[in-house]
């Protein structure tokens, strides 16, 4: 068998063939009865005719026999260190995993170690930007703490903010986890040594799916969030932005029609959860429980009325403080401690036909109702605001 996981070690990681190429390769082999070395004896026109692999692809193959000597010492170093080697075809593979993503993007082979079982139990991911707000984290603690007392386990992708919350809150309330690496196993050393205590005692699981020895990188944490997904039977959105992984993993979830549970935002928030929830996700409170109590078309139209409200009050403020002076942009952001930045109070100023820009760096303005001295007006070039 460890002769047989280095074969497996080559193809997972063969550079420039698809995932899907490759699991429609072990689906075929498992049709014609043959093993994963076998694969690798055949002949080119075997692998042509038999498995319908382009030349391209069959130069990448036969590159990556060579590595099958480095692959197999390979093996034997990870299973020395403890680490567990789950091939797709492996009966200890997540199911969920497999069927969430399908053949065209499961991963064809696992590096784990730690508790084997959780894989098996109900999941949970509780997902969001490394940027939280309290609201989030104290949302992202609730969750955690419910899937706990439920005995699910909380899936993480460790990184900073919601993820990190997720994993430290599952461990609080004496839960499993399931860590889900943006890096080759190996490399996690820190992070072994952290949680080394709750994965002897089977309450953490450390899973990638990248080269053991891979470094961390932005491609990899993006290319580990469908993993997070596809790990979880529930997903919870603690807080996303309007692009990002979050973004685009909540958006491809529902898309396949998966459930996916939305935080509400209060009202000052800055974020995209609303349009989630727009888009199809379920709206929960700050407890994740879901909100029935007013329909989505309700919600979102009551929320966008006092955020309209919300942003008159402060055309209001802007406009009334001019009637008193000059003023810059930034000295009207300081004065009335609005959450606008001084360029969208000049956008804002220019287009009011009530308000007079006076010409002369930096930028003043004031309201058209003020008597303009002659000094001034000999100072300064006043030109109003657009003309009715």
């Amino acid at each position: 068998m460890n002769n047989e996981l280095a074969y497996w070690i080559t193809l997972a990681h063969l550079p420039k063939i698809k995932t899907s190429i490759k699991n429609e390769i072990i689906v075929r082999l498992f049709e014609q009865n043959k093993t994963i070395i076998d694969f690798f004896n055949l002949t080119e026109e075997d692998w042509k005719n038999k498995f319908n692999l382009s030349d391209n692809d069959i130069s990448i193959i036969k590159s990556g026999i060579e590595d099958l000597p480095n692959n197999s010492f390979l093996v034997e170093s990870l299973l020395e260190q403890g680490y567990k080697i789950l091939p797709i075809t492996s009966p200890e593979y997540s199911s969920l995993l497999k069927k969430n993503l399908g053949k065209s993007y499961a991963p064809p082979i696992l590096y784990t170690k730690g508790n084997l079982q959780i894989l098996k139990e109900d999941t949970i991911a509780i997902v969001g930007s490394r940027k939280a707000n309290e609201f989030s984290l104290l949302f992202t603690d609730n969750i955690a703490k419910k899937a706990s007392e439920n005995y699910k386990v909380v899936v993480s992708g460790f990184a900073k903010g919601v993820d990190k919350q997720a994993l430290d809150s599952a461990l609080k309330y004496k839960g499993h986890s399931i860590i889900v690496l943006p890096q080759g196993i190996t490399t996690f050393k820190s992070g072994f040594k952290k949680y080394y205590k709750q994965i002897i005692e089977g309450d953490v699981l450390v899973l990638s799916t990248f080269h053991p020895k891979a470094v961390w990188s932005v491609q990899l944490a993006m290319a580990r969030n469908p993993i997070i997904y596809g790990l979880a039977k529930e997903i919870y959105v603690a807080e996303s932005s309007s692009k990002g992984g979050t973004w685009s993993g909540v958006i491809d979830g529902l898309r396949k029609k998966r459930i996916i549970y939305v935080r509400k935002p209060d009202i000052n928030e800055k974020n995209a959860n609303i349009l989630l929830i727009q888009k199809g996700a379920k709206p929960v409170d700050i407890t994740g429980n879901i909100i029935e109590y007013m329909s989505i078309d309700e919600e979102v139209t009551s929320i966008v009325s006092e955020q309209k409200s919300n942003y008159y009050e402060i055309e209001s403020k802007i406009l009334d403080l001019l009637k008193k002076g000059i003023y810059t942009s930034k000295k009207i952001v300081e004065i009335l401690k609005i959450d606008w930045n001084p360029r969208k109070v000049t956008n804002f100023l220019k287009n009011q036909k009530d308000v007079v820009t006076i010409n002369k760096k930096p930028l003043k303005f004031t309201h058209i109702s003020r008597q303009i001295s002659p000094k001034q007006q000999s100072l300064f070039d006043l030109n109003t605001g657009p003309k009715t």
